[in-house]
Parts: C-alpha cells; sequence; structure tokens
C-alpha cells in the first residue's frame, strides 16, 4: 500500500494510542520490576531487601527500566509498525515511502518523544512542585511534541491511518 493514499494520524487517535499503549506498558514495567527485586532477593536475601531496598533511587535499576520502556516501543515498531495501541486504534508508523523502520529512527523517535518527562522531572523533583502539577506541565509538552509531530520530523517517519478493512 503507497504512503500517498494513507492519510496522517490526527492528534485524537495518536493520544489514544498513547493512553492504551500506557497502560500496557505499566504491567510490562510491573513485571520487569517484579524480575528485578526476585533478582535483588535471590543476590542479597530476603532480610536484606526488607532493610533496604536495592532498587530504589538506583540508576542502574532506573536505566533499565528505561530499556524495557525502548524494547517495548522499538520492538513493536521494528516488527510491523504498530503497537497493540496503534493496532487498536488502526495507525502505522513507516518512513516517509512506506517502508519499515529501522532501530536508529526507533531509537531517534522514542528519545524526542519522551522528552516530555524533562519538565515532569525536573518540576518535582528539582523545584519540588506537586505532581499534579508537574503532570500538567509534561501533558502539555507532550501536546506540543504531538502537534509539531517533533518524534516524527526528527526521525523522518510518520504516523499514518490505516483503512478499515
Amino acid at each position: 500500500m503507497s504512503a500517498a493514499v494513507l492519510s496522517p494520524a490526527r492528534l485524537p487517535r495518536r493520544l489514544a494510542a498513547i493512553v492504551y499503549d500506557g497502560l500496557l506498558l505499566i504491567g510490562v514495567l510491573v513485571g520487569a520490576t517484579a524480575l528485578a527485586l526476585g533478582l535483588a532477593v535471590a543476590l542479597l536475601g530476603g532480610e536484606a531487601v526488607k532493610l533496604h531496598n536495592p532498587l530504589q533511587a538506583n540508576p542502574f535499576f532506573q536505566t533499565y527500566l528505561l530499556l524495557v520502556c525502548f524494547f517495548f516501543y522499538g520492538g513493536f515498531w521494528i516488527h510491523g509498525g504498530q503497537t497493540l495501541g496503534m493496532r487498536a486504534w488502526r495507525l502505522r508508523l513507516q518512513r516517509r515511502d512506506g517502508r519499515g523502520i529501522g532501530w536508529w529512527q526507533a531509537l531517534l523517535r522514542f528519545l524526542i518523544g519522551t522528552l516530555w518527562l524533562a519538565p515532569v522531572a525536573y518540576l518535582h523533583q528539582v523545584l519540588k512542585v506537586g505532581v499534579a502539577p508537574s503532570l500538567g506541565a509534561g501533558f502539555g509538552c507532550l501536546l506540543l511534541l504531538l502537534v509539531l509531530r517533533l518524534p516524527d520530523r526528527a526521525s523522518e517517519t510518520e504516523l499514518v491511518v490505516l483503512p478499515k478493512s
């Protein structure tokens, strides 16, 4: 199917897919955390982990979770161009010529797409602003990223709506 026939995804459909995938990602992150906690208990013992959680504020654990997020999205984008949320909303990620994307494009798209987390972390952790205002500012940045299509532009990709089958 040629890229010229498919229309670009609009903001409400993009947001719906993000919410759907976000719920799925929460489950994946819970599983990844359980795996890491189980490994910590196996290596350190249950009592040591009860006294001091080695995962709390651990930069290696945070990096591990970030990698889990990247491979969740990147794996779906590379293999078929659709996450489960994108499939539910009939969206597909592709290069501008209609071909599938590569890992470098997925990484660039992921990094640009996560920029909305920067104001959340800065406001909440550095300026000690409450959770709700921090998330509100982050959501505003997410909307700006999506309206300007910065992940698409930076990675030279497009998110298109697939026709009803």
